[in-house]
């Protein structure tokens, strides 16, 4: 089932059972990927759709930063909840021992031997891997890897 139509399911059954918050965030993923769709001019593969969903993902942290620091912590929670719900819609995450092995060999395969190249490693891991790491987390792995 592509990644679209099971938006659309989920979110039928969550407009049937009346779950607002969810009905809200899959109206929101809807619209979004709509829009895209509507810029390429051709429907949407899962890659695309999950380009969409990672853009929406980042947006959400970035918010959950701000909102925290600015102290409005109801703001955040909200973004938080809406967060969790799209992150179900995501390939499940790199573990961190496995993402150190991963950018070990790209940075092997790519012949980066100092920090100048780290924008083309976290590119390459990110095209190969897409929703499924955190720039952050990422990119401290990068770095310890080229700095050791």
């Amino acid at each position: 089932m592509l990644l679209t139509e099971r938006i659309e399911k989920d979110f039928i059954l969550a407009y049937k059972n009346k779950e607002s918050d969810k009905v809200a965030v899959l109206r929101m993923i809807k619209a979004a990927l709509k829009n895209r769709q509507v810029e390429l001019k051709s429907s949407l593969d899962d890659a695309q759709a999950l380009e969409v969903l990672v853009r929406e993902v980042k947006q959400r942290q970035e918010s959950i930063r701000q909102f925290t620091q600015a102290g409005r912590d109801d703001l955040s929670l909200k973004e938080q909840n809406e967060l969790s719900i799209l992150k179900t819609y995501l390939p499940p995450p790199l573990m961190p021992e496995e993402m150190k092995r991963i950018a070990a060999e790209i940075i092997t395969e790519l012949g980066i031997s100092d920090s100048k190249g780290m924008g083309m490693v976290m590119k390459t891991i990110a095209q190969r891997y897409p929703g499924r790491t955190d720039g952050r987390e990422l990119s401290a792995v990068v770095r310890d890897i080229l700095s050791s």
